[in-house]
């Protein structure tokens, strides 16, 4: 079993959604993040300090599935991610109810 984590643009989840649906990935988490930028994303002043915000709104999705699956799972947030897209695959020991982990043959079929 493998978990792939990635980090997208949060406009981008609804079809990186809908794509993984379509290939029957049903079972997906996602969750609100920020990433580090080193130009400021925001700048201003407040009672004359200068502020400056290095954040970036991202999305997390996280799927655990099969070893097989792991490849189009990334191929498919890659394709639709954009260009701040990160992706990483870590090897998963054990999972609970296993019967939720998709291999690719059970979700393409």
């Amino acid at each position: 079993m493998k978990m792939v984590v990635a980090y997208v643009d949060p406009d981008r989840f609804e079809e990186i959604r809908e794509d993984l649906l379509e290939l029957g990935f049903v079972s997906i988490s996602v969750l609100n993040a920020s990433g580090s930028t080193p130009q400021p994303t925001v700048t201003g002043s407040y009672r004359g300090a200068k502020l400056e915000r290095h954040l970036r709104p991202k999305s997390r999705i996280e799927a655990v599935v099969a070893d097989d699956a792991a490849a189009t799972v990334v191929e498919t947030i890659v394709k639709v991610g954009g260009e701040h897209t990160f992706v990483v695959v870590q090897p998963v020991d054990e999972a609970h109810p296993a019967e939720l982990v998709k291999s690719l043959a059970v979700a393409t079929a």
